[in-house]
């Protein structure tokens, strides 16, 4: 009797009309609705706190106008109240509730699914065995790797970025008439200073994005992995966002902690698996690649400005930059101490916030090979990027 109430609890729409108050992200909206008639597992997945939830909510929304809504199910599976039930067993129990045939089709939410121990099993014999639609969530990177190769050519993912400087006025109600555009340089400021944690953006409670780093650094990291020495882990973490938009020596980051590189290099790979931050490698021949440091970035400007306080707009410029180009896999040039920000297959990007390319920089970025070369100084060649 419990297990039913707790599933109806999270099914609102069986009963009642469903009202679910959210601003839109049309942009990854777009991308989940065209997921629907897919035959795939759709992993959604990023950062804590970034808006999947709401996302798989919007995307119920609109589905129930098309849908009977008895043939949505949603779930929170890290829920307490759901833990000693496997996926197939909760299925299960809803057909019946449902009273539905396992020839019908039925599209399956399983919010925080990767926390379970065999989840890429039981989403494997439920994919195989039901007419199934299915979409999961992760916030975590490691914990949804497949190890055993359960779901190749099954799966998909797609990663929800921190609301870009578009959403960001969106979810602030601004409107901007053309004639007035240039305010669009005063708001672009404060949303470097504010950052894309869609709470966080809404409330400005710095306590948020407090809670939000301790939860990842707590939940995410130190208890999965295993990490004890949680002093070290912030502190590590601390130096990144120093770091973000730089090369970041791990040889020189363990050296500052007195910890080991071995250990560094975990740490880097925790943070990166959490999605608080991303690296690039240099250009260049794979020995390159492997043994110059990497870049970083922080996933969020509004959690490095936390750490760091908001300064080096230069460098948050280009962080942001790196945000809008990340799925095309940058990585940056560097030879003889010049560097140049990024390059994407044929395309060099130098990042100059409110400032022109000088010296021996702009010659090697002259003289390098590229089939287009370009600056971005200003919000304006950042918007059409």
């Amino acid at each position: 009797m419990k297990l039913k109430e707790d599933i109806y609890n999270f099914n609102p729409w069986w009963i009642d009309e469903y009202n679910f108050q959210f601003i839109d992200r049309p942009k990854y909206l777009k991308i989940l609705e065209k997921e629907v008639t897919k035959k795939t597992i759709t992993f959604i997945t990023g950062l804590r706190r970034v808006g999947k939830t709401s996302l798989m909510k919007m995307l119920i929304s609109n589905l129930l106008k098309k849908i009977d809504p008895k043939h949505i199910l949603y779930l929170s599976l890290d829920s307490i109240s759901l833990e000693k039930y496997s996926t197939l067993e909760l299925v299960r129990e809803f057909r019946k509730l449902q009273g539905l045939k396992r020839s019908e089709k039925i599209y399956l939410f399983f919010d925080e699914a990767v926390y379970r121990e065999k989840i890429h099993l039981e989403l494997k014999n439920l994919f195989d065995s039901e007419n199934v639609k299915i979409f999961a969530s992760s916030s975590s990177s490691s914990l949804m790797k497949d190890k055993q190769a359960l779901l190749t050519g099954r799966s998909k993912i797609i990663e929800i970025l921190p609301l870009d400087f578009t959403e960001y006025l969106l979810f602030n109600e601004i409107k901007i008439k053309p004639s007035e555009n240039y305010l669009l340089e005063r708001y672009f400021e404060e949303y470097m200073k504010t950052g894309g944690i869609p709470e966080y953006v809404l409330t400005k409670d710095v306590s948020y994005i407090d809670y939000l780093i301790d939860s990842i650094i707590y939940k995410d990291i130190a208890y999965y992995q295993g990490v004890r020495d949680i002093k070290s882990l912030k502190d590590f973490f601390r130096l990144l966002m120093e770091r973000a938009g730089k090369q970041g020596s791990l040889n020189k980051i363990s050296g500052v902690l007195g910890i080991s590189v071995e250990t560094a290099k975990r740490y880097l790979e925790y943070f990166r698996n959490s999605y608080l931050i991303y690296t690039i490698e240099r250009c260049g021949k794979l020995n390159e690649r492997l043994r110059a440091p990497k870049k970083i970035y922080a996933a969020d400007l509004g959690i490095r400005n936390y750490i760091t306080g908001f300064r080096d707009k230069g460098a948050q410029f280009e962080n942001l930059v790196f945000l809008k180009i990340k799925n095309e896999n940058p990585c940056y040039v560097y030879s003889n101490g010049n560097e140049i920000d990024f390059l994407i297959r044929e395309k060099l990007i130098e990042v100059k916030y409110g400032r022109e390319i000088e010296g021996k920089q702009k010659d090697f970025f002259e003289q390098y090979p590229a089939k287009e070369k370009i600056i971005i100084k200003d919000i304006y060649e950042y918007l059409n990027i």
